[in-house]
């Protein structure tokens, strides 16, 4: 079984980190390597990442277990709360803020899995993302799947489900970038094709056109295995209007870009 590295940028997320790092931890998929890289958080963020991972280590659960009538007992049995193997945990702390693009960088240039993904740290990934995604990876039918997403709000409640089209790259990145952001892919391509570019606003639409473009094979997995956390509430830092408007122009330009590669590969 492959390793997968999932690279967790982190920034002024206290309220949300430690759902996300769980929902990492306790995929089924059974070797992975953790990569949290906290942007100079200007909350708690690196308090509580260093908190959880302590808890990795030694917290306690426990469930009832038997009833004992004599003693008018009920047992209890007490094991560990993080008992999964084969988890690797990695922290970095920037000094400085360098920025969401160069966080992912230095995430995943410490990689060490065959496969890699990112994943935003107020976002959730179902138990079953990872291992549902690498199948078509391991059977060497792609070299990048992705899943759909529900679109949720801060009490959990899904607002909306987000059904990406199977790939085509007429659909996926000439008509709009259509692939989401529930990935993983051999991190291999980032070997070949580059890191995400630090000066794209889009940076995943651009890294993964520029993987298209080089032959990377795309599959969508028609499973809605992702949650991605609503920001309609607090529009602020890269959800702030104008970045998500600068970000909306720059998908544009990719978009025409795809387009015109799209054309010229076809005639």
């Amino acid at each position: 079984m492959k390793k997968i590295s999932v690279v967790i940028p982190s920034y002024n997320h206290s309220n949300y980190i430690e759902a996300c790092l769980d929902s990492v931890y306790f995929q089924d998929y059974p070797d992975i390597e953790i990569i949290i890289v906290d942007d100079n958080s200007q909350d708690n963020s690196s308090e509580v990442i260093s908190n959880w991972i302590s808890r990795t280590e030694n917290a306690e659960a426990s469930f009832a277990s038997r009833y004992n009538e004599e003693k008018d007992e009920i047992k209890r049995v007490y094991h560990k709360r993080y008992n999964r193997l084969n988890r690797t945990i990695i922290f970095e702390k920037n000094k400085e803020n360098l920025g969401s693009t160069a966080s992912y960088n230095k995430g995943f240039k410490l990689a060490t899995g065959e496969y890699c993904t990112f994943i935003v740290s107020d976002d959730i990934a179902h138990p079953q993302m990872l291992s549902t995604l690498a199948i078509p990876l391991d059977n060497d039918e792609a070299d990048f799947t992705y899943c759909d997403m529900f679109i949720i709000d801060d009490q959990h409640r899904i607002l909306r489900e987000f059904t990406l089209p199977d790939y085509s790259f007429q659909k996926s990145f000439c008509d709009w970038y259509l692939c989401g952001v529930a990935t993983l892919y051999r991190r291999a391509l980032h070997l070949r094709h580059g890191f995400y570019d630090e000066t794209a606003l889009a940076d995943d639409h651009e890294c993964y056109l520029r993987f298209a473009m080089n032959g990377a094979r795309f599959q969508h997995i028609p499973m809605t295995l992702y949650s991605v956390r609503s920001h309609d509430n607090r529009e602020v830092g890269l959800h702030s209007q104008e970045r998500f408007t600068a970000l909306l122009n720059h998908s544009k330009k990719l978009t025409l870009k795809a387009r015109r590669w799209h054309e010229d590969n076809n005639r």
